[in-house]
C-alpha cells in the first residue's frame, strides 16, 4: 500500500539529508534543520496517502517556511524565489518520482521517447515491440504521468 512506503520514507535518513539540501539552499542550513524537523512532523501527522514523499516534504516545508515569514517578518530567513527557481526545482522532484513510480516497460519506452528522442519505430525495434504497442505504452505513460502528477 502506498501509504506504508511512503510514511516509512518520510522519517528515513536519506530523505531527511535530501531535504535539508534541499532546503539549505534556499533558506541557510539553520533554518533548513528547523524546517526539516517541523516538515516531518507534518507530514506524519496528515495521515494522508503519500506517493511521493520527497516531492510532499518539499511542498510542506515550503509552505511552513512562508507561513513563518507572512506571520513574523523578522524571521531569521528569507524566502526569495529567484525567478520561479522554486517551483521548476518542485516539479522536478515530482516528475522524477512519478516517472520513476511508472511500471518498468512502460517506464522505459516512455524515458526512450521523451529523453533518449528516439521515435516510436526506433523504440519498437529496440524493444522488439510492434509500433501500435509502443504508442499504447506512451498513451498509458502520459495518463499515469497526469494522474499522479494531480494528487
Amino acid at each position: 500500500m502506498p501509504t506504508d512506503v511512503g510514511r516509512s520514507a518520510l522519517s528515513s535518513a536519506s530523505t531527511r539529508a535530501w531535504l535539508v539540501r534541499f532546503l539549505a539552499h534556499r533558506f541557510g542550513i539553520e533554518a533548513a534543520e528547523d524546517l526539516v524537523q517541523e516538515s516531518i512532523a507534518r507530514a506524519l501527522a496528515a495521515g494522508s496517502v503519500i506517493r511521493s514523499p520527497r516531492a510532499f516534504l518539499a511542498k510542506v516545508a515550503i509552505r511552513i517556511a512562508l507561513e513563518e515569514v507572512r506571520r513574523r517578518p523578522e524571521a531569521r530567513f528569507v524566502y526569495e524565489p529567484a525567478a520561479a527557481v522554486l517551483p521548476d526545482a518542485e516539479v522536478a522532484v515530482l516528475l522524477e518520482q512519478t516517472i520513476a513510480a511508472l511500471p518498468g516497460p512502460i517506464r522505459d519506452v516512455f524515458v526512450l521517447s521523451r529523453f533518449g528522442g528516439l521515435s516510436n519505430v526506433e523504440i519498437a525495434q529496440r524493444c522488439n515491440l510492434s509500433v501500435k504497442r509502443v504508442e499504447a505504452r506512451l498513451t498509458e505513460a502520459r495518463r499515469r504521468c497526469a494522474a499522479l502528477m494531480q494528487d
